[in-house]
């Protein structure tokens, strides 16, 4: 949309001034709207124009004349401001807006772009926890950015579903399982695996044998040992439903989901196929290691005894992408705990030779709290994920009652888990990916300020006056009766979303759109307070439904690209 009025300007500009090399990337916008709508900073004019900033500013905005969506031109200091016409501009947005209604603001921008992310990838042996909330959350939502630009996006996660920490939930259950299930326990499956991998952590201290039996029972794995083998798809089965729950409830959907007990033994084959090409060599102990330069320490692919690492099959993981999918891009959503290992990680494939290890981007994001004391987990040691939504559930459903008594009992429950899952989402959204932060379950819940449920409510607030208008939608209004101060700073605003949406994915940020969204709220909200709509003249109500109309579709779609619902009543 500001692209379309940039290039406009850009032809004003070098109808009048050909040799000036201009274009639409050298506007910016005023910190004040009291300056004009766009600005054109004069400094790299000096060689061609031989003056000053300022006198060159002066010398464009005498002999330029306004045409088409300008509607003045100022010069002010070294800075060209072009304040446009207000008529122009609403026809402009409000028309295209209302025209492609869900489709306005994507783009092709990214449309040679075939991108698998991967986020979550959690142990198959215990729930989730707020970490994975954090990282589900921002990998989806940058999924969905990246697909509104045009891109194919692959969503993706790996599920480490072997191992010691797996065996070490498998001897518990077979010391105290007692042939229990989730459901004769009436607890989710992750919950139910989870208890007796908090299990065996207590009764090693008691026992240290159970140790041994781990180890033994790994080598069983790893042996293709019926029972145990039984056992471990059993246990799997019961954390991978577990986690299917909770991806469903809030509202995550993966395209593919590699397992690591699938892949980690081509992983070894990918490291001895190296030692033998010289790329890799062994320790003193018998470990093969990789030396990676000045820059990173050494790394360990596999142990002295053959066995498998993470970066085993990572490395494995990494070409299986390219050769099944045929990449342009791969993203790893990891939190910044692992900023040194992927870093590795991706130096081992340049030095295997793989051309496309240049096309690993590590999003890295920082870890996410809970206030000291509030709502710890099972284990006493980590926030379970099923846990902390149930809470926000909770407290929002207590809102709701307050509001709303007479709803039915099912609605009230709906409401309260689109409040919930708002409230989460927008909390950690809103804050740049790689910042730590702190989760104010309360806090979050807000219907005012900047909150997942404020911009929802705004959403609502909006399809209420449309209702209550029982006024058509449509762009053919007189758009000259939107001249209010607000009118045209809504306007202004919805002709960023294009903008914003591109500028969000090409930055790997949905903090960018987060904050764009509540900014285009609080305007809504300062134009509702100081600008009738209902019962004003007709045809000034006519343009400002139009109006809202508008602000309605960038909200609802800008709240579906964060995961999070648009409801029309609250």
């Amino acid at each position: 949309m500001w692209l379309k009025i940039k290039k406009e300007i850009v032809g004003l500009v070098r109808k009048y001034f050909p040799s000036l090399e201009i274009s639409e990337d050298d506007f910016v916008f005023p910190p004040n709207s009291e300056f004009g709508d766009l600005s054109l900073p004069c400094f790299s004019f000096v060689k061609i124009l031989q003056n000053s900033p300022p006198e060159i500013a002066k010398e464009l905005g005498e002999k330029i004349l306004p045409a088409g969506i300008v509607g003045k031109i100022v010069a002010a200091g070294p800075y060209l401001n072009f304040f446009l016409d207000k008529r122009e501009m609403a026809s402009l947005v409000l028309n295209q807006i209302l025209k492609e209604k869900e489709k306005f603001g994507d783009s092709k921008i990214f449309k040679k772009e075939k991108i698998m992310i991967e986020y979550v990838s959690p142990n198959a042996n215990k729930p989730l926890h707020l970490g994975h909330l954090r990282n589900a959350l921002l990998g989806e939502a940058m999924a969905n950015l990246l697909s509104a630009v045009g891109a194919k996006v692959i969503r993706t996660s790996l599920v480490n579903d072997r191992g010691a920490h797996i065996c070490k939930s498998m001897v518990a259950y077979n010391h105290w399982g007692n042939e229990k299930t989730p459901v004769s326990e009436k607890i989710k499956g992750d919950h139910f695996v989870g208890k007796f991998y908090v299990m065996y952590a207590a009764k090693v201290e008691e026992d240290k044998k159970l140790e041994d039996e781990t180890r033994a029972m790994l080598e069983k794995w790893e042996a293709g040992d019926k029972k145990v083998v039984a056992l471990w798809k059993k246990m799997t089965k019961w954390a991978l439903d577990g986690f299917a729950e909770t991806y469903k409830k809030l509202g995550v959907k993966f395209d593919k989901i590699y397992f690591e007990s699938k892949i980690y033994k081509e992983g070894k084959k990918m490291i001895t196929d190296g030692l033998a090409a010289g790329k890799f060599l062994k320790d003193e102990s018998g470990a093969v290691i990789t030396r990676l330069g000045n820059k990173l320490p050494d790394k360990v692919l596999l142990r002295a005894d053959g066995t498998a690492l993470y970066v085993t099959q990572d490395l494995y993981l990494a070409k299986l992408k390219f050769d099944e999918y045929k990449l342009t891009k791969s993203i790893y959503c990891v939190g910044s705990e692992q900023d040194l290992y992927l870093k590795q990680l991706f130096k081992i494939l340049e030095i295997l030779g793989y051309e496309w290890a240049k096309n690993l981007y590590h999003l890295s994001h920082g870890m996410i709290y809970l206030p000291e004391g509030k709502m710890k987990s099972r284990s006493g040691t980590v926030v379970d994920a099923d846990e902390l939504m149930d809470k926000l559930e909770n407290y929002a459903a207590e809102e709701i009652k307050s509001r709303h008594a007479d709803l039915s009992d099912k609605e009230k429950q709906h409401r309260a888990l689109e409040i919930a899952l708002a409230a989460l989402k927008y909390f950690i959204l809103q804050v740049d990916p790689e910042t730590d932060m702190h989760f104010d379950p309360k806090k979050s819940l807000s219907f005012s300020g900047r909150t997942g449920p404020y911009l929802e409510y705004s959403h609502a607030r909006i399809c209420s006056i449309i209702r209550k208008a029982g006024i058509k939608i449509s762009g053919k209004v007189d758009f000259d009766k939107l001249r209010e101060k607000w009118e045209y700073n809504l306007v202004v605003e919805l002709a960023k979303f294009p903008e914003i949406l591109e500028k969000a994915a090409r930055a790997y940020n949905p903090a960018v759109l987060a904050d764009y969204l509540y900014d285009l709220a609080k305007i809504f909200s300062d134009f509702y307070r100081d600008v009738k709509v209902i019962g004003a003249d007709p045809e000034a109500e006519k343009a400002r439904i139009a109006l809202i109309g508008a602000v309605r579709i960038v909200l609802s779609k800008g709240l579906a690209i964060l995961g999070m619902a648009a409801p029309e009543e609250m």
